[in-house]
């Protein structure tokens, strides 16, 4: 990143201050639109705004599901399917690139996984020659998308001899959820990726895919069709969604009532040098998603 100086995280009271600016969004789901229970106050009603604004719209998630199974999830939350052109996944694109092993990396896998996460996350492997396994001995890879309810959603502590023993086995990893912690109805749990960085700190080989890494941005750009200097990337976490943003060249305004609240809350000051330190430079931040 380039010397910043003097400069400052811009803040702006809702996205309507920004919407002449841009023809394409790219917006995050859990702590953007949602907390993984219920909308926040007034992120269906800017969806709507944009809509009839005539923007074009695509929500990009790091869920570790199928595109599909995240749109039934919206209309849930009262977000119909006619205020965005399309869903991607992180879980969408670990499907594509598990059916094309067209990657070198994805090539060399075998046909059995160790599956560690939830059994909503099993779509997953739907249509693929793949077959689940409950013994690390059995296994070809590792598909990591999270911890699981059973297990525990708060510490890596249940997870660490399973981990351990595909690293004696030297298993491959596939992240399919790069975030580390979410915050659900108020509560903050570990995601997938504390696993995968305490695997990948171990020695482990492992394969992220979502925000932050450029891959998983292409079909949503497909399905924008407007230039990259007319597109704003929305999302709440600086590691993944601000990161991400940057890494495609795209501009991003920051949500800070999403994972970043309880640290930095409104304070423009903190959420400056947040971003400083993690070398880098949001367009603008407004604190929660409304028009």
């Amino acid at each position: 990143m380039s010397e910043v100086g003097n400069w400052t995280v811009p803040q702006v009271a809702g996205l309507e201050a920004l919407a002449s600016q841009y023809d394409g969004y790219i917006i995050d789901l859990w702590g953007t639109v949602h907390d993984g229970v219920s909308p926040y106050p007034g992120a269906v009603e800017c969806l709507q705004a944009l809509h009839k604004a005539g923007k074009r719209v695509v929500m990009l998630s790091n869920a570790p599901r199928p595109a599909a199974v995240v749109a039934a999830q919206l209309e849930g939350f009262g977000v119909d399917r006619a205020l965005y052109k399309g869903v991607m996944t992180s879980g969408q694109e670990t499907h594509r690139q598990l059916k094309d092993k067209a990657d070198p990396w994805f090539a060399r896998l075998g046909s059995k996984v160790l599956h560690i996460g939830g059994v909503h996350d099993l779509g997953l492997y739907e249509g693929l020659n793949i077959q689940r396994v409950a013994d690390v001995g059995m296994a070809d890879f590792v598909m990591n998308t999270g911890p699981d309810l059973e297990r525990g959603v708060a510490t890596l502590d249940p997870y660490l001899p399973e981990l351990r023993a595909c690293l004696e086995r030297k298993l491959p990893m596939i992240c399919a959820n790069p975030d580390r912690v979410v915050v659900k109805g108020g509560n903050r749990q570990i995601c997938a990726g504390a696993l995968a960085a305490f695997y990948e700190e171990q020695g482990g080989d492992v394969r992220w895919i979502g925000k932050p890494y450029p891959g998983v941005y292409q079909p949503v750009f497909d399905m924008l069709d407007v230039p990259r200097t007319r597109i704003l990337a929305i999302g709440d976490a600086l590691g993944t969604d601000i990161k991400g943003a940057a890494a495609v060249g795209v501009d991003s305004l920051w949500i800070l009532g999403g994972i970043h609240q309880e640290m930095i809350g409104n304070d423009m000051a903190l959420a400056t040098a947040e971003a400083k330190a993690a070398g880098l430079q949001p367009t603008a931040a407004v604190h929660r998603l409304v028009w």
